[in-house]
């Protein structure tokens, strides 16, 4: 009788129910606020490896275009190796990309953060590949005596280096108006390389003797009018990150 008793008003008591409620919602809560955390800990390592990835593409752009214009072949070299370690750092972000929206089904910004980490990645990576097509006919321009006219190429590869470098400190400082204005800066190294492809070709009617060395400036001119096109598309990610404007094959006024 006595355990019936207790059996009985331990079912009836209000707080014995209270409790029990409380005790479910603070293990739910620490769940959540868990969870939650891995999430936040995750979007960053996401972020931070594409941020990696940029840093090295970027190097690999300036070493190769220092072996080219200070006939360091080893430059060269350094950049076509390290193409490799971009390549692996692609994967890694779209593994973890894949991962994040798996795991966590994410909405709003970080549903934008993820997939365009993925997609950055993707433009990331063939800044780095065009920086190797550059290494590659740079090794083989330096074959041959020097060429005064590879200095011409240095105006445009420092417009190209810039918007590389503006697109991912926008990305990196979340500044929506500096990306904003990574469209309107391609404009301008758009035009450089028209101008450069034009006097190239004249040189070539001058001294078809090194028509094979004006070839390869052409084409490395072409890497980094393409490497000017990725940091505009990468731009164009941070502005839908920051705002969910897609302002992609958008003219600018």
């Amino acid at each position: 009788m006595i355990a019936q008793r207790r059996e009985e008003g331990y079912q009836r008591c209000p707080w014995c129910e209270v409790l029990a409620t409380h005790t479910l919602d603070s293990r739910e809560f620490m769940t959540k606020s868990a969870r939650s955390a891995s999430f936040q800990d995750d979007l960053s390592q996401l972020r931070g490896a594409v941020l990696t990835m940029a840093s090295t593409a970027q190097l690999n752009l300036e070493r190769a275009l220092k072996g080219l214009l200070s006939r360091t072949v080893s430059e060269c070299d350094a950049a076509i190796a390290d193409d490799e370690l971009v390549d692996q750092l692609e994967k890694r972000i779209d593994q973890e990309g894949m991962r994040i929206l798996s795991r966590y089904n994410p909405v709003g910004i970080d549903l934008r953060q993820s997939v365009s980490s993925m997609k950055m990645a993707t433009n990331i990576e063939r800044i780095s590949d065009e920086a190797g097509n550059i290494a590659r006919r740079a090794r083989l321009v330096l074959k041959n005596p020097e060429l005064a006219e590879i200095r011409l190429i240095e105006p445009v590869y420092h417009l190209a280096l810039n918007l590389v470098h503006d697109s991912i400190h926008a990305f990196a400082e979340h500044d929506l108006e500096a990306a904003y204005l990574i469209k309107g800066k391609d404009e301008a190294l758009n035009e450089a390389h028209n101008t450069l492809v034009k006097r190239l070709r004249r040189f070539m009617e001058q001294d078809p003797s090194r028509l094979k060395d004006y070839l390869d400036l052409m084409f490395m001119v072409r890497s980094l009018e393409r490497v000017g096109d990725h940091a505009v598309n990468i731009a164009e990610d941070t502005v839908f990150i920051e705002s969910a404007e897609d302002i992609r094959h958008s003219r600018k006024d």
